[in-house]
């Protein structure tokens, strides 16, 4: 699942996998783009003294911290959005950088800002109108100030997908009935796994935003703590404290866990901070999410995550196969239709979360991925 790079993320391959100079010249743009941008900027100095407990405590001291913040109105959104929704990080050009229908790894529909902003026409297929999307619908808040206008939780979004998603939750969908340009889903909640307990419909993002779009709905439990309770929604439960049921909690939290914190994240806090004087805690310090709402069923779940890591290209022609897993690799074999293992390649480092085996050889082969006790395998060919 490619991504811009987390603060954590520049982890090099071994000496022996020679990274070539446009792979190069990509972090080092990346780097040189975060500085540009202060992705690197801390809160105001004691801004966070007072978070200083554990579970729903440390939830209440977090919202004592960022609530209050200063309201830009509905239509302030769209300016907040020039500073902390552009594109500098996939085709790096400026312009919206929308979670439903950026596509990391191709050609998407592109919309500039000021250029066909909703005016209450079209919007019928993807790519023709941009609008603001309310993770939390408005209709659960009733459309109250200041959630209505809170860019923490509303993001720039193509209308039409924007409206194939309505008020749905947020979750793993099991048979899709709609699949957006990018891979976004609506359709059957997966009722196994880390999304098991609900069989209701659900929207998907991609893996890229999935970490994203869960500490905004985190965001929204915490800013929100003092009315929440009160408001009926899927995927909460009616209280203060833990907000959302078992099943979207785990949802969230798995979420978190497979897509850490990015440096576009980051910089979008940095840049909704200067227009309306509050954070996202969760950007800010993500090991909160755990110590709040506890660890995420991963173990329960990592033969799924390990099972959707895709190899490509397959066939490959030039003898270099790229592996992208949302889950850590511990282990990479390379097995003949004989049996025998021709390559095995223990702890594999990867770059954005992406392996690469080059100087492969010729041939038919089963690629074995290894994980935490975990394994699955995937067929290959190589010319």
């Amino acid at each position: 699942m490619p991504r811009s790079p987390a603060l954590t993320d520049f982890t090099w391959r071994s000496s022996n996998e020679n990274l070539n100079a446009t792979v190069m010249k990509k972090i080092y743009s990346i780097v040189i783009l975060m500085l540009s941008l202060g992705v690197f900027a801390q809160p105001p100095a004691g801004y966070y003294n007072s978070a200083t407990g554990t579970g729903y405590v440390l939830k209440t001291q977090l919202y004592n911290i960022i609530k209050g913040h200063d309201d830009r109105g509905y239509a302030g959104l769209y300016v907040t959005y020039t500073t902390s929704d552009k594109d500098f990080y996939y085709e790096n050009n400026g312009t919206m950088l929308d979670m439903y229908t950026e596509n990391p790894n191709g050609p998407e529909c592109e919309f500039t800002y000021g250029v066909n902003q909703d005016d209450g026409t079209l919007g019928t297929i993807e790519c023709q109108r941009y609008n603001r999307e309310h993770l939390v619908p408005q209709s659960v808040f009733n459309a109250a100030t200041p959630m209505y206008s809170d860019a923490h939780f509303v993001v720039p979004s193509d209308k039409h997908v924007n409206a194939v998603r309505g008020d749905l939750p947020f979750g793993k969908v099991n048979v899709a009935n709609f699949t957006g340009s990018n891979g976004t889903k609506r359709g059957s909640n997966l009722n196994s796994g880390y999304s098991a307990g609900y069989t209701g419909t659900v929207f998907e993002p991609i893996d890229e935003f999935k970490g994203d779009i869960a500490r905004m709905l985190l965001y929204f439990a915490t800013r929100y703590e003092n009315v929440v309770s009160g408001y009926s929604y899927v995927m909460f439960n009616g209280t203060s404290t833990q907000v959302f049921t078992n099943p979207f909690k785990n949802i969230l939290l798995t979420w978190n866990a497979q897509d850490p914190v990015s440096a576009r994240e980051i910089a979008r806090n940095n840049a909704i901070f200067a227009r309306q004087e509050n954070r996202n805690p969760y950007i800010d310090n993500n090991a909160w999410v755990t110590a709040i709402w506890g660890s995420p069923p991963l173990q329960v779940e990592a033969f799924e995550i390990l099972s959707s890591a895709t190899v490509y290209p397959n066939p490959t022609h030039d003898r270099t196969l790229h592996i992208e897993s949302g889950i850590a690799l511990d282990q990479v074999e390379l097995i003949a239709v004989s049996g025998q293992t021709i390559r095995s390649i223990d702890h594999p480092q990867a770059i954005d979360r992406t392996y690469t085996l080059t100087d492969l050889p010729s041939g038919f082969y089963f690629l074995r991925l290894i994980s935490g006790g975990q394994s699955t395998v995937k067929k290959v060919q190589i010319y």
